[in-house]
């Protein structure tokens, strides 16, 4: 059999964490198997779907590199289908018009939980035959009397369920459109999908599904219900925890094959392995080994795997994440070292690619204020005689090489009887104003001669300002 997946989600908000998970193990089942990964976007709620959300998931997945085989296909422009298989129900006795009022249902709902039954719709207009003036109905699906739907999912095992604790679900409304339940059932025969990998809050919904797809007399697929992603608190994932839109990681500066390495993990295991290239994700995954309990959410552990994702990923791929963090803190990438020479300073440094780009801002625009709190430790008269004579050995170098720039750091510490660090800390001071950065040399050679001679003549008319104050 050829494997064939979807994805299919609600454009009524963003793609969170939740629904990427969803879509990459969607994605990697279908490309471990050599088949094929559809997208389709459910937009039958028109009050809540929205273009915008729309864009945001396709600029996800795309951001994400999860590319789809087909799609995306919309459910909106589907409608006339749907109303079709309605129709057919309709004629074979499997549906039937419902013309109770909201206000009917509203009572009898209030009746049935005060008297502590679950809530359920009775069936009461099953042999109606008569229309009601005044009143359009709406189209239900009549369930099975009796019998149980046995699920064997891939996750979770089998499930049962009871046909008597099934009501009778509108699958098309009074104006005429039709319901979620009803649309993706007729959506998954239509486009052959052999799997349907989805969140376990679908599970109930699978038993009605199938009585349909049984009346209809089409064959069943598979269902895969993924466990629950739960904040590190245990409770539901939220915006509070990092349900918010996946692009937000990308101008936070997530790698997006850290992210997706992070979600893997997410209720999936190979022995003790941490980082997946995209390549081993694809040829390990199967859903065989997802574990269907609930998973947490670790904002802690996504920084870790992101941080070795960078450190891992050649500067090249680096370089335009880097330029356009840069660009995000308001520096020119074109006003400071190769972005390449970068990356190589600060891969091992740097959590996020927007870490990295605040961190080394001083080498891409002037250096307004020296941090007073370093300067006050680092730049005091004592090592003005040092750092004066290393400026000088600085600005003779031929060439501006960090072998060089440590040769001529080293000379001037030697010169004035200091250990190397007594002298490099003021340096990287000067430098970057503060106390923190790759290594002197490092440093000063990204900095490069110009913009460093020039930082290491203010910090020396500091400590001579300071020094005159002092008496």
């Amino acid at each position: 059999m050829s494997v064939k997946t979807r994805f299919a989600p609600s454009p009524t908000g963003y793609l969170h964490i939740g629904g990427v998970r969803t879509a990459l193990f969607c994605w990697l089942f279908a490309r471990h198997h050599g088949g094929q990964f559809l997208l389709r976007i459910e937009d039958t709620d028109r009050e809540r779907s929205t273009e915008e959300s729309i864009q945001v998931i396709l600029e996800g997945m795309r951001w994400l590199e999860l590319d789809w085989d087909e799609g995306p296909y919309y459910q909106t422009q589907r409608y006339d289908r749907y109303r079709e298989v309605a129709e057919q129900l309709l004629a074979s006795g499997h549906a039937y018009r419902c013309y109770c009022t909201q206000e009917e249902l509203a009572e009898l709902r209030a009746r049935q939980m005060a008297a502590g039954e679950n809530p359920r719709y009775d069936g009461r207009c099953r042999e109606r035959t008569a229309p009601r003036p005044g009143v359009e109905p709406v189209l239900r699906f009549r369930t099975p009397d009796s019998g149980e739907v046995i699920v064997d999912d891939l996750v979770r095992g089998r499930v049962v369920f009871d046909n008597t604790e099934l009501d009778d679900l509108v699958i098309i409304r009074a104006d005429g459109n039709p319901t979620y339940h009803f649309s993706v059932v007729i959506d998954d025969h239509d486009m052959d999908i052999t799997h349907v990998i989805r969140g376990d809050d679908h599970l109930n919904n699978t038993p009605r599904q199938i009585n349909m797809l049984e009346a209809l007399g089409w064959a069943r697929p598979a269902y895969a219900h993924l466990p629950m992603i739960l904040g590190p608190d245990g409770t539901r994932l939220s915006k509070r925890h990092g349900a918010v839109n996946v692009l937000d990681y990308r101008e936070q500066g997530y790698l997006p094959g850290a992210l997706l390495n992070y979600l893997v993990r997410l209720g999936w295991a190979h022995g003790d392995q941490e980082i997946f290239t995209r390549d081993e994700m694809i040829r390990l995954f199967d859903l065989s080994d997802v574990n269907p309990s609930a998973s947490r959410f670790n904002p802690e552990k996504l920084a870790w795997v992101n941080q070795q994702w960078i450190m891992r990923t050649p500067a090249a791929q680096l370089v335009p994440l880097l330029a356009d963090q840069l660009r995000r803190e308001g520096l020119d990438p074109a006003n400071g070292p190769p972005l390449a020479q970068v990356v190589e300073a600060y891969r091992e440094r740097a959590v996020t690619m927007q870490e990295m780009a605040q961190a080394c801002w001083y080498l891409f625009r002037d250096i307004d204020e020296i941090d007073p709190v370093a300067a006050k430790k680092q730049l005091r008269p004592v090592v003005g005689p040092a750092l004066a004579d290393l400026r000088q050995r600085l600005a003779a170098l031929p060439d501006w090489k960090r072998d060089a720039i440590q040769a001529a750091i080293q000379a001037a510490a030697d010169a004035a009887g200091l250990n190397f660090g007594k002298l490099g800390q003021p340096l990287r001071v000067a430098l970057t104003g503060g106390p923190v950065s790759p290594p002197i040399d490092v440093t000063a050679e990204l900095v490069g001669r110009e913009r460093s001679l020039a930082r290491l003549d203010r910090a020396l008319d500091l400590i001579r300002r300071r020094q005159a104050a002092s008496g």
